[in-house]
């Protein structure tokens, strides 16, 4: 291959990962929160404004990803009582699953349904975004990458689920968890301390 063929080829490449990139939206912290409508496991419609009134919690997922089974691990179960106590405090939590169909976490609604049930994870719903609508809608890049909705329906926080970048179970319990310090904020009125932090996990297979 020649020299100016080689370098056609990676202009090209360039071009096509800097599109891509900027089909990936950016929600800003604090404005309101962009509605959206997607499709539950059970065939339901289910939009953020469904819940206005309500703390939401957006968790994005993807069960093949390392950073993804760290907080489902079933040793230390982090992802699951998060649901659970978000659930007892009235807080929704829509876990989204954006990865498009022959991508690495794309699932049929019945194998979501079955990772549900066998990890014991308690979301209020669901959604399954193949076109990964949601997921640019909101510029998620990550599995995990998590976002908070205040009771107005302002985004009051986005970024990581906890401190420590890494997908080793072992690193949970020395973590900041920065979505129950934001819910914890909420619910007490004042403001979440950290708002904005860097996502880390696996790419969204869009």
């Amino acid at each position: 291959m020649t020299f100016s063929r080689r370098l056609t080829l990676a202009t090209l490449g360039a071009v096509a990962a800097l599109s891509t990139s900027a089909a990936i939206a950016n929600v800003t912290t604090n404005d309101a929160a962009p509605d959206f409508t997607g499709t539950a496991t059970d065939g339901a419609s289910v939009s953020l404004s469904d819940f206005a009134g309500k703390t939401v919690v957006l968790e994005w997922t993807n069960h093949g990803c390392p950073f993804v089974q760290k907080h489902y691990d079933a040793s230390y179960a982090n992802m699951q009582p998060l649901q659970s106590n978000a659930a007892s405090e009235d807080v929704v939590w829509l876990t989204v699953i954006s990865s498009a169909p022959g991508k690495q976490g794309h699932v049929s609604p019945t194998k979501a349904d079955e990772l549900t049930t066998s990890r014991g994870a308690a979301p209020s719903a669901v959604i399954l975004d193949e076109s990964g609508d949601i997921g640019r809608l909101y510029g998620a890049k990550t599995t995990p990458h998590m976002y908070v909705v205040n009771a107005e329906g302002t985004l009051v926080y986005q970024g990581a689920i906890d401190s420590i970048r890494s997908s080793k179970t072992k690193d949970i319990p020395k973590a900041t968890n920065y979505v129950t310090a934001a819910l914890a904020s909420v619910a007490a009125g004042t403001p979440v301390e950290k708002a904005q932090t860097k996502p880390y996990g696996c790419s969204v297979k869009y």
